[in-house]
């Protein structure tokens, strides 16, 4: 005669395998990671990227349902992603300071990059705005992680006009398409690369044939673009 299972160790069966449903993906939950970490600054340690995601695939593995779903990570990747983006919002990086001192820093490139067509280092932008170096690097840091953000969070959040907070999520996300629409081909190209392909600057230039830092002049252009005409 058979031994009837108890619950408790059908329970116990269960979290093993959703557990080794959480290690089989492991490899791409850290390619993931790292892939978001090239877009970041150093500040950033691809271990906490690392943690975040695999605290969310856990919590995943326990709702995942593979009659609905036949692919676990297809089911979890966006969601895995979802909550690396959640951990760099809450670090709350541009704060209304930070976006003062990041404005100045902007006026300041665009005059050094006219004259130079390079970007000057953190050294000569402290000395003009007379301000500690680590406190530019501080800033220049919280820039760069909030850069990975979806492009509508990034218009409002350093947009002065606040009707933009009061447009619903899917109807900024529309004007903003169609003004993507009418940019010129190579402008359209940098921002599909950036975010939605989410290739590095690094990698774009490279695929343009162009400086890195001036993909990051463009870059930067054409949010200030999207911004000026949503308003």
């Amino acid at each position: 005669m058979l031994k009837e299972q108890s619950p408790r160790s059908y329970a116990d069966v269960i979290k093993k395998e959703q557990d080794e449903l959480v290690i089989s993906y492991m490899p791409a939950l850290r390619a993931m990671a790292f892939r978001l970490k090239e877009r970041l600054p150093s500040s950033i340690d691809v271990n906490d990227l690392i943690g975040v995601g695999i605290e969310e695939m856990i919590k995943l593995s326990r709702r995942y349902d593979k009659d609905q779903n036949d692919n676990f990570w297809g089911f979890a990747r966006k969601r895995v992603n979802g909550s690396m983006l959640d951990y760099l919002r809450r670090l709350d990086v541009m704060s209304r300071n930070n976006r003062k001192i990041l404005k100045d820093i902007d006026v300041i490139l665009d005059e050094y990059f006219l004259e130079n067509e390079c970007e000057p280092d953190d050294e000569y932008l402290a000395k003009k705005l007379e301000i500690d170096v680590e406190r530019v690097r501080e800033v220049r840091a919280a820039h760069a992680i909030s850069y990975t953000l979806p492009i509508d969070e990034q218009i409002e959040m350093y947009s002065e006009d606040e009707t933009l907070e009061k447009i619903e999520r899917g109807e900024l996300l529309e004007h903003i398409n169609e003004i993507l629409d009418t940019l010129k081909e190579r402008d359209q190209l940098i921002i599909q690369l950036y975010y939605y392909e989410e290739l590095s600057l690094k990698e774009i230039s490279e695929i343009l044939n162009v400086s890195e830092s001036r993909i990051s002049q463009i870059h930067k252009k054409l949010l200030k673009k999207l911004r000026e005409r949503l308003s």
